[in-house]
């Protein structure tokens, strides 16, 4: 399966897991493969009610090696030069969000008492879950936007969405506000939203774990709980920071390794081929778990899995990007096996 035939099956992209797996990277490595196939994309991230930032925007910034605060309003990533192919990225905020809501719907006078009064904060957070329905309605509007298109609209949106604990709830409030409310405004947006949920031409979710034992279970338990409670169709899961796989024996003797590097040109220390050797072992036993994980994995969650490697790097930047772009496009391309 090719980029553009992967990134056509849905315009709107959701991407979850649990904290720490780096969901926030996935998302812009999705983005960053598009936008080279040709296409333009938008990631999407939520700033929760009464924050004034988000750790995950200024990690995105550095992604694409740029320092803009990602804000309200969209800003531009990284553009292909001699195409219309891009990434840029916005930071939704459910008060924002609301303001917009109410203009476009010709209440622009009520936005202005709202935010002149201080009150806009609280309403936008009133009714229980309405923040997440604030937000699933303004990616509602885009995809709309994306559906109809429009000059400015993008051809995909990639929502960074909240982690795993918050991901079920996030997703599954339009439902329970469709079925709270008995007519107006409110009830039609949740309905409308629930339309995009559950369609799964418009609409997908990926999951992102990394190949170790908690973030797997979690994953496992996340995909349930998507399928059980809300309307959403789960396509795939990322398995972040897999290790380069090495063929190591089970262990090398210091003298063994002693040898090896003095055949090479080098002279280690008694100590330096103990490390060396205890680096080994440890490597391999890390190899073994995280196979372990990725099989299991497979066997409670039968999704296609998308893998991505370890980065050895302490901060990831342009270079790690496109390492990671890289590793997703063949891993994009091995889904034709997978789909025959």
């Amino acid at each position: 399966m090719g980029p553009l035939t992967f990134f056509s099956q849905a315009r709107v992209l959701i991407v979850t897991g649990k904290g720490g797996v780096g969901k926030t990277t996935v998302s812009g490595v999705m983005a960053n493969l598009a936008a080279r196939d040709g296409l333009r994309a938008m990631i999407v991230q939520i700033v929760a009610p009464g924050a004034q930032d988000e750790p995950e925007a200024a990690h995105l910034s550095r992604l694409f090696g740029r320092d803009e605060p990602i804000g309200y309003e969209a800003i531009v990533l990284w553009a292909r030069e001699g195409t219309k192919g891009g990434v840029s990225a916005r930071a939704v905020r459910p008060d924002a969000a609301l303001v917009e809501y109410l203009h476009i719907h010709g209440m622009r006078r009520l936005s202005r008492r709202l935010v002149a009064s201080g009150a806009l904060d609280v309403v936008a957070t009133a009714v229980p879950g309405m923040p997440d329905m604030l937000v699933l309605g303004k990616i509602k509007h885009m995809e709309r936007a994306a559906a109809a298109g429009q000059p400015d609209a993008p051809d995909l949106i990639v929502l960074d969405a909240p982690a795993a604990g918050h991901a079920v709830r996030f997703l599954q409030s339009p439902y329970g506000l469709l079925e709270a409310t008995s007519g107006g405004p409110l009830q039609a947006q949740a309905k409308d939203v629930v339309e995009m949920l559950s369609d799964p031409a418009r609409c997908q979710v990926f999951l992102v774990t990394t190949p170790d034992d908690t973030p797997v279970s979690e994953t496992i338990e996340t995909a349930q709980l998507l399928q059980q409670k809300t309307g959403v169709k789960l396509v795939g899961v990322v398995v972040n920071g897999r290790l380069p796989f090495l063929a190591l024996p089970a262990r090398v003797e210091p003298a063994e390794l002693a040898k090896m590097a003095k055949a090479e040109g080098a002279r280690l220390s008694s100590g330096e081929l103990q490390s060396l050797s205890a680096a080994g072992q440890l490597r391999l036993r890390r190899q073994e778990a995280q196979a372990v994980q990725v099989a299991r994995l497979a066997s409670e969650l039968p999704l296609p899995q998308l893998e991505l490697p370890f980065c050895f790097s302490s901060e990831l930047g342009p270079p790690e990007l496109e390492q990671l772009t890289d590793a997703f496009a063949t891993a994009v391309g091995a889904l034709v096996v997978v789909s025959q």
